[in-house]
């Protein structure tokens, strides 16, 4: 299966935020940008600039239908925030000083009227990636990879109009390409952590004894059960918002829970890695 490699750098131009759940009144984030996320972002901006000049993009089937040829054309890695501008890791989310260089939080509430009070019981903070760091002001970048078959849709144009994740609304998660893609020469990824298999589709990783694990990684393939456990660390379900099949309703469905490894997990051994839908590790 012929298929290119790409490395992906992104400029942070806002605020971002990956929902990852609530504590009290604090709106969590992930520390890195999700193959769903970045699918997700992919199949509506596609969506709508196919259907420029014909109209809003309001069927929920031409986004079931952009969102199927996104996952069968293109599969790519999840994406991590770093202050290089050629994609090199510094800091991964894992390690110390990670949060108190790439995050903050937003706190706001809602008023009531004619009081002009803050209304009751709607305090809330939101965690965030910060465009700057705080310690030095360096601005942020995601760095990741892509990877394309022949038939895939516009993608690299669509990459100039996304915005990731959460708070949309209040311009959180612009980003813009920092650069044309990267086409890859070499296998190498994330610094030489996992190399590509070549000619297979989806694309297969192979990591190093001792790699960190770079994205969910389903469990039931890799985890203690198997006569030879390849990944070792904390395990989370992953859910997600879906289209309601029979009304057509964005968000009101939840997809069915992946029990993962998350990403900063340890591999034990070396394995191989199968790139599946939303940028999941699967057994090849």
């Amino acid at each position: 299966m012929t298929w290119h490699m790409y490395q992906v750098v992104f400029r942070l131009r806002s605020p971002l935020h990956i929902g990852c759940g609530k504590v009290g009144n604090l709106q969590r984030t992930r520390l890195y940008v999700t193959g769903r996320v970045l699918w997700g972002a992919l199949t509506m901006r596609l969506t709508r600039d196919e259907a420029s000049g014909r109209g809003p993009a309001t069927d929920s089937r031409d986004y079931q239908h952009v969102g199927s040829r996104v996952h069968q054309s293109l599969a790519f890695t999840y994406f991590f925030p770093t202050t290089s501008k050629e994609g090199k890791m510094d800091l991964w989310p894992w390690e110390n000083g990670f949060r108190s260089r790439f995050l903050s939080t937003y706190a706001s509430t809602a008023l009531t009227y004619p009081q002009q009070s803050a209304d009751e019981g709607t305090l809330h903070e939101v965690e965030c990636i910060v465009p700057h760091t705080l310690d030095t002001g360096s601005a942020v970048y995601l760095a990741g990879y892509i990877f394309e078959r022949e038939d895939a849709p516009p993608w690299k144009a669509a990459l100039h109009r996304l915005q990731l994740g959460g708070e949309r609304g209040y311009g959180w998660g612009r980003v813009e390409p920092l650069r044309k893609p990267d086409t890859l020469d070499n296998n190498s990824l994330f610094g030489g952590q996992y190399t590509v298999e070549e000619n297979t589709w989806p694309p297969v990783l192979k990591s190093g004894k001792d790699a960190p694990l770079l994205a969910h990684a389903l469990a039931a393939d890799f985890g203690p059960h198997k006569a030879v456990s390849a990944v070792d660390g904390q395990i989370e379900p992953l859910v997600g918002r879906e289209v309601d099949p029979s009304s057509g309703r964005f968000g009101v469905q939840l997809s069915q829970a992946r029990i993962c490894y998350a990403p900063g997990a340890q591999v034990t051994q070396e394995a191989s890695f199968a790139i599946g839908p939303y940028g999941i590790w699967q057994r090849p």
